[in-house]
This record gives structure tokens, sequence and C-alpha cells, in this order.
């Protein structure tokens, strides 16, 4: 059975390395994830995953223990993520909760726009061409959103996981995800309509 992460953070502090070096292997693809999510760019992701954990190691004596490991680790990372985002020059300004929004988009899920192609072989062309639009979507979101985003919808991080790990209140996390969503679902749904024309993908 697997050693859980504070029993992990607990043998770091005594100087055990090797519970250092499992901590990072078994993070280090999903922090990898939101890096790249969040960046677009595998060069500059590989950095801030290893910044992360460089600064995981300085910093540990601050983990007090109160939120999960996960939490606090990527809390980190989207945090080094804004600043380099900050530094290219490209953050935006992020526009808070429209409450009109609230009730169409609660139950958004950007996988479900996925999942309508199916797993047909025939169609992995399209999946493709789908996560590159998925990819596009995302970089039209500001930051901050974008980070919540990802782990919302990749990591599935519980809305009080999101308020610990960003630092913000409750509310805060819902106005941004519900913002984000509405942006990268109209992309996406656009995409799918067009694709739906084109293909006759859902015709009877």
């Amino acid at each position: 059975m697997a050693t859980d992460d504070l029993t992990l953070v607990k043998r770091v502090r005594t100087g055990d390395q090797r519970a250092f070096k499992l901590l990072v292997e078994r993070y280090q693809r999903k922090v990898y994830a939101v890096a790249l999510g969040m960046l677009k760019d595998k060069e500059e992701a590989m950095d801030v995953s290893q910044e992360a954990f460089v600064k995981v190691y300085k910093y540990l004596d601050h983990f007090k223990g109160d939120s999960s490991f996960y939490t606090w680790l990527y809390r980190i990372t989207v945090n080094i993520c804004i600043d380099v985002i900050r530094k290219r020059g490209g953050g935006g300004e992020v526009v808070e909760f429209d409450e009109s929004q609230a009730m169409d988009l609660s139950e958004a899920r950007i996988g479900a726009l996925g999942s309508r192609l199916g797993t047909n072989p025939q169609k992995s062309a399209l999946r493709r061409e789908l996560a590159e639009k998925i990819q596009e979507a995302l970089s039209t979101v500001p930051e901050k959103h974008r980070a919540i985003l990802l782990l919302r919808e990749i990591e599935g991080m519980s809305y009080d996981d999101l308020a610990r790990t960003l630092d913000i209140p409750k509310g805060t996390v819902m106005s941004r995800l519900f913002h984000a969503r509405a942006k990268v679902q109209k992309i996406l749904s656009e995409y799918l309509e067009l694709d739906e024309a084109k293909s006759g993908v859902g015709s009877e």
C-alpha cells in the first residue's frame, strides 16, 4: 500500500531523500500537465515543474498540513505559471461572474463535448483536432481562469480544494470557473456544430 503524502513529508523533514523522490514521482506528471495547460510551452512547463519541486523542498517547513500536500503543491505551481505569463506580458484582467450565466453553466463539463465524438477509431483525427481546439480555447482564457479550469476539469479538484489551493473565497472559485467554462464551451460548441455539419456526426 502506498505511503500517504503526510508521512512522506515527515520523512523528508528528517532528511529522507528517498521520501522526497517518491513525492516527486507521485505528482510530477500532474504538475507538468497543469503547467503545460497554462503555458502552452513544453520547455516552460518542464522548467516550472522543476521550480515547483525546488520550492516545495526549500519551503517544506512552511507546509502546515492543514490542507493536503497536493493542494499546497498545485498552489505553488499555479503561482509560478502566473508569474511566467505576466513576465511574457500576456496577463489579462479577470472578469468576475455574471449571474445570468449561472444556471446554464453550473453543470457544464468540457469533457462532455469531447464524448460526443465517441470512441470510433475513424473519428481519431477529429478527436486530435478537438484536443487542439481545447488548447486554442484555453489560450483565450485569462491565466487565473485557466488555472481554475484545469484544476477542476483535469485534476477533478473540489470547490473547497480549489479555494484552498488558489487562496481565494469559494464564491470567487465559482465565479471564475463559470466564466472560463462559458468561453471555452462556446468555442468548442461552435467547432462541434461545424464538424457535425460537415461529417454528419449525430445525424439519424
